[in-house]
């Protein structure tokens, strides 16, 4: 056991020190100097602020999930989210959070730990799906990349699917339908949901928000909507490619780096940007879930 906590925090630490240090897009030198030049502990503080809170209602979010197996402290929260987040970092987008957390309930819940955490990070995904479509389509209509007649197609392809998901919602495949998983869905109390999908709005504002703090911080001038349209289409660009959290920052600095290039904004801040997100709010939780990794005790009888 304790040979697997320390496979999961050394990799973990491995691939973080990998992408910092040998990232030839990187420019320390720029970042440094510009640093020295805007050095403000309150900037600092309030840029840093909007990590925790990221992070603080993610946990907040599956607290009040879990609610529905058994109730748990904010303490116990911020262990299962963060040990998870550890635990997931050299996972396919993430999945070895599913299982992180089932080794936190008795081995019977399982399958409904996987199915709440499915439901925690499936509003986060259909937020980052509605905001992401507002902001590509203002951001189409302010730099046209797509035909008007190509979007409505696309619409109309969406519309198709999900009527034909709708249609097809009672059939059964290996015993799981649609019309079962929204039966599912149903079973959890109203309010649960209420408060999961404002904490998941508040989460999503406060990421986006602090992407946009950085342009500003790094002297990116221009107007907020723009600016807020670019970020959101990023997010929902990276975020339906399929990827590892430890490269979390390479695929949405890649995808930023075309958005904001016809923004004019210079590459070397995007990629810098983009590194800094990920730093925050990945590597910075990653080191303290790896407290959690290690005093780790699995609930499942041997």
């Amino acid at each position: 056991m304790f040979l697997t906590k320390l496979l999961i925090v050394g990799g973990a630490f491995y691939f973080i020190w990998n992408q910092l240090a040998h990232n030839e897009q990187l420019d320390w030198q720029k970042f440094l100097d510009l640093l020295d030049r805007k050095k403000s502990f309150w900037g600092i503080l309030f840029l840093l602020s909007f990590s925790f809170f990221n992070r603080y209602f993610e946990i907040l979010k599956w607290q009040n999930l879990a609610q529905v197996i058994e109730r748990i402290s904010i303490g116990k929260a911020t262990e299962q989210v963060l040990s998870a987040l550890t635990a997931s970092i050299f996972t396919p987008n993430g999945i070895g959070e599913y299982g992180a957390k089932t080794l936190y309930f008795k081995k019977k819940e399982a399958k409904k730990v996987i199915f709440l955490n499915l439901i925690c990070n499936g509003i986060q995904m259909i937020l980052t799906i509605v905001f992401g479509t507002l902001g590509l389509l203002y951001f189409n209509y302010k730099f046209p990349i797509v035909s008007t007649k190509n979007i409505l197609l696309l619409f109309g392809l969406l519309a198709l699917v999900c009527g034909l998901l709708f249609g097809l919602k009672k059939i059964t495949i290996k015993g799981y339908s649609l019309a079962l998983l929204f039966e599912k869905i149903n079973e959890i109390p109203r309010q649960i949901h209420q408060k999961n999908i404002v904490l998941a709005i508040c989460r999503y504002l406060i990421f986006s928000h602090q992407y946009y703090f950085l342009f500003l911080a790094f002297d990116v001038e221009l107007p907020y909507f723009l600016l807020m349209a670019a970020i959101t289409s990023v997010y929902f660009l990276a975020s339906s490619l399929p990827t590892f959290q430890f490269l979390d920052f390479a695929v949405k600095g890649s995808v930023a780096v075309y958005f904001f290039g016809l923004l004019g904004v210079n590459e070397w801040i995007v990629v810098f940007i983009s590194t800094l997100m990920w730093f925050l709010n990945v590597v910075l939780p990653v080191l303290l879930g790896s407290y959690y990794v290690f005093n780790f005790k699995s609930k499942w009888k041997s």
